[in-house]
């Protein structure tokens, strides 16, 4: 079987230039694009961290749409690595008895 081709228009990388139709943007202007609008989903996922929200949701999310263009890719890794841990602790102790 064949791997993906890394280039393949259906990655979320290339998704999000179509939709935000980047795609013709040089790459400077692309990676502001990007890092503004992850950035700021980044910082409002942190700010629920004491506010109100979906803090676990929305830090992930905001890591995804800046490892489309960035760095964050190792950061993203780190969360999802921390959610599975933060899952299988919450299965382990529902499964423990009363």
């Amino acid at each position: 079987m064949l791997s993906p081709n890394p280039a393949s228009p259906s990655r979320p990388r290339f998704r999000l230039r179509k939709t935000l139709q980047l795609e013709e943007a040089p790459p400077l202007v692309r990676r502001v694009i990007v890092a503004v609008i992850g950035g700021t989903i980044l910082l409002i996922g942190i700010a629920m961290i004491v506010l109100p929200g979906p803090a676990i949701a929305v830090i992930p999310v905001g890591l995804a749409v800046l490892a489309t263009e960035i760095w964050s890719r190792r950061w993203l890794r780190k969360a999802r690595k921390i959610f599975k841990q933060a899952k299988d602790r919450i299965a382990g102790s529902s499964k423990m008895p009363l």
